[in-house]
């Protein structure tokens, strides 16, 4: 078996064309959705991060704000400004990319954006909507790889999935979404006991761990749908995910690659973010 690509580069584009035209309709009543990116200190990862996120903007026709500071700007500067977002009329959502610097808690400075202009979704508010099955502003990980399954035609309701990984931006989100669509949730993370137990009980396998080709074919029941969430480098410094894509897509019916799966509907769904928070709450 020769598993299907779940091409995450060419749904991106489709759902970003979707999005251009709902920024456009919301334009034509004078409102041009609006996104603010806070960078502190000089991380090159978030620096490339953040300038495709405000190139996307571009593309959809959404306005955006790229904000950057110094390392040692200080939490209190961070937070008035933050505060100063919050109250700016034209922006719809505010990201601060992640890591900060250490002498800034990450906790006290996502909890201080308001909960409508939450894009990346990690405000105590929006993640308890989605844990009550209310969701508001979704994070963007796994809304997209909600978007991917429904692009591949992936039955979730009565379908067994297993989680690999539990933080709040990945795990525990995404097994929230696939229980409101109707799925068996199994969270596991990589001390979990006989992990390959679970993966090949599964209909479906997220991975989400951190860890360079952590899964591999034999862990996968044949034909399960692979949405592989990592980006890791191997042992070459070759980018690739956290499942064995060589082996995986021996024995998987769906799978997505890395790159080119999830990344690119990461961003789009912020758009996506962005553009709902503009809809909602103007």
């Amino acid at each position: 078996m020769t598993a299907k690509i779940i091409n995450g580069k060419q749904i991106a584009a489709d759902t970003q064309a979707f999005i251009k035209e709902r920024v456009s309709a919301l334009s034509a009543r004078g409102i041009n959705p609006g996104l603010a990116v806070i960078l502190v200190g000089d991380n090159p990862a978030s620096h490339v991060y953040v300038s495709n996120k405000v190139k996307s903007c571009g593309v959809v026709g959404m306005h955006s704000v790229l904000e950057q500071y110094p390392a040692d700007l200080t939490e209190a500067k961070l937070l008035e400004r933050i505060h100063a977002l919050n109250n700016d009329a034209s922006i719809h959502g505010i990201l601060v990319q992640l890591p900060l610097p250490k002498h800034i808690n990450e906790h006290a400075v996502l909890e201080a954006i308001s909960p409508t202009k939450d894009v990346d979704g990690f405000h105590l508010i929006n993640a308890g909507a989605l844990m009550t099955g209310q969701p508001r502003l979704r994070a963007c990980t796994p809304y997209g790889v909600m978007k991917m399954l429904e692009h591949s035609e992936t039955v979730l309701r009565g379908a067994h999935a297993v989680v690999v990984g539990a933080s709040n931006i990945v795990g525990k989100p995404m097994a929230m979404m696939m229980l409101q669509a109707g799925a068996t949730v199994t969270i596991c993370n990589s001390k979990t006991r006989d992990l390959a137990h679970h993966t090949r009980q599964a209909n479906i396998v997220i991975a989400a761990v951190g860890r360079a080709k952590f899964i591999t074919g034999d862990m996968l029941k044949a034909g399960a749908v692979v949405i592989d969430v990592g980006m890791n480098r191997d042992e070459n410094g070759k980018l690739c995910g956290d499942v064995d894509f060589e082996s995986a897509s021996q024995i998987a019916g769906a799978i997505s690659p890395v790159p080119g799966g999830v990344g690119p509907m990461t961003i789009t769904m912020l758009l996506m973010n962005t553009l709902e928070a503009a809809e909602q709450y103007t």
